[in-house]
């Protein structure tokens, strides 16, 4: 049960951390004026890297250890779901996000900030939806 706690904990800190960069902060890269663009992105990306990259490792390999130490009652299918929507999280970062905030860090565009939040959507969805998975495994 233990591993299923500190993952929640995890999984549910990012939750807010995704919704706050969904409904605060990428919304207010819109209001930075082009000269100050560059160095707002390059500021937000150290600083959600600083942020984000201990609960991140934590989430991934606490999901990891619930393959196999999983609590009784917790079904192998609800770990992975919950695992392959974490991959697609990621994925979804590598692929998508990462490109987007390298494009504003050389040369700032107010439709790849459109874009930026556009896209985010899926990531805050597929995170909400596998802290609901998360909590679900704590009910049982």
């Amino acid at each position: 049960m233990t591993w299923l706690i500190v993952h929640a904990a995890a999984t549910w800190f990012m939750v807010g951390l995704i919704w706050t960069i969904q409904s605060v902060h990428y919304p207010l890269f819109a209001r930075v004026g082009a000269g100050d663009l560059i160095g707002y992105e390059s500021e937000h990306t150290e600083r959600m890297v600083r942020l984000l990259a201990i609960p991140a490792g934590v989430e991934i390999s606490t999901g990891a250890a619930l393959v196999w130490t999983r609590p009784a009652g917790v079904g192998l299918w609800l770990v992975l779901v919950a695992g392959a929507l974490l991959v697609a999280i990621w994925t979804a970062t590598a692929f998508v996000q990462v490109p987007l905030h390298r494009r504003l860090g050389d040369q700032p565009d107010a439709s790849v900030v459109v874009q930026l939040v556009r896209s985010n959507w899926l990531r805050t969805r597929l995170w909400t939806v596998r802290a609901v998975l998360v909590a679900v495994m704590l009910a049982l």
